[in-house]
């Protein structure tokens, strides 16, 4: 029986379709448990933050190269939603995340010995109230975001 791995994704950033050496979505959630005289009394909500990384390599890297060119810069690009989608005959998982602003933190490793590719990455932090959706089903509920553009 086939399980979901790393080789089942596809990435798109917007509308474009790359393939990535690796990639990250990490979920911050600050809820916390209430205290009442030191006592555990429920719970409270806290802020969110999301933020991923994709390591690309060059021929992938160049994609978003040249989206940035018709941007006019890389800082220019505007928010796109990542999807990052697997699916075997007996898995799927769908994970959106919404309104992302990337960076670059490593625009060259060099190795060289050689013997791999080169590789770059972008990290990207999540920036819309529709924040993280996993198989169709939001993060946030709807009342934490209402009333948010």
């Amino acid at each position: 029986m086939a399980k979901i791995g790393g080789m089942n994704f596809d990435i798109n950033l917007g509308d474009l379709k790359v393939h990535v050496e690796t990639a990250t979505l990490d979920i911050t959630d600050n809820s916390a448990v209430a205290l009442t005289r030191g006592v555990p009394d429920g719970f409270v909500a806290g802020d969110v933050a999301a933020s991923g990384e994709m390591e690309l390599d060059t021929t992938n890297f160049n994609l978003l190269i040249e989206a940035a060119g018709r941007a006019g810069s890389f800082r220019k690009l505007d928010l796109f939603d990542v999807l990052f989608f697997a699916k075997t005959p007996t898995d799927e998982v769908r994970v959106e995340a919404f309104g992302c602003k990337l960076k670059i933190s490593s625009l060259l490793n060099i190795d060289s010995k050689g013997g791999e590719k080169s590789k770059h990455k972008v990290p990207f932090e999540v920036g819309s109230p529709d924040f993280i959706h996993i198989n169709g089903v939001p993060y946030l509920d709807a009342t934490e975001i209402e009333g948010l553009s």
